[in-house]
C-alpha cells in the first residue's frame, strides 16, 4: 500500500496543514480588488471565520503529527 499503514494521518497533516496555511496566507495577503465572477463579492476574508479555520486545520495537522510520531 502506498505510504503504508500510515496514509491516513498522512492525509490529515497534507490537509491540515494545507487549511492553516491558505487561511494564514488570505489573512496577511488579502486579494487586490474584487475578482469578476459570481460569488467573489468580498473584498477580505471573514476574520472571525478564517481564525477558526486556523485553529481547525492547525489541531488536526499537530494531531496527525503526533500520530505519525508515536
Amino acid at each position: 500500500m502506498f505510504l503504508g499503514d500510515d496514509l491516513l494521518a498522512w492525509l490529515l497533516l497534507a490537509l491540515g496543514g494545507a487549511m492553516a496555511a491558505g487561511n494564514v496566507a488570505a489573512l496577511v495577503r488579502p486579494p487586490k480588488g474584487r475578482v469578476p465572477g459570481p460569488g467573489n463579492g468580498l473584498e477580505r476574508p471573514p476574520l472571525w471565520r478564517s481564525l477558526v479555520y486556523i485553529l481547525l486545520g492547525s489541531g488536526i495537522a499537530l494531531w496527525a503529527l503526533v500520530t505519525l510520531v508515536a
